[in-house]
């Protein structure tokens, strides 16, 4: 069996890509992702974060309602704020 050095486990580590969010964690623990969705998206208001509570067709449509996007637009801009997380 092959036997990592500490510097070759450590560079390892740092180069491994981060393991991705899914959207289960972040309706799980949504109260600590509404700061994050706030900043993203500043128009919408804590009424509507509360309303969503971490339900991603909710969101996209409170997205969508104050952004005035299409359906489609506020999905993708989920889709791809969930992505960079």
């Amino acid at each position: 069996m092959r036997r990592l050095t500490l510097a070759a486990a450590l560079a390892a580590a740092i180069t491994a890509p981060a393991m991705a969010l899914t959207w289960d964690q972040i309706s799980g623990d949504w109260k600590q992702f509404e700061g994050q969705v706030q900043k993203q998206w500043g128009k919408l208001t804590n009424d509507d974060l509360q309303q969503a509570k971490g339900d991603r067709e909710i969101l996209a449509g409170k997205i969508q309602e104050r952004y005035g996007i299409t359906k489609e637009e506020a999905g993708h801009q989920v889709k791809s704020w969930l992505d960079a997380h």
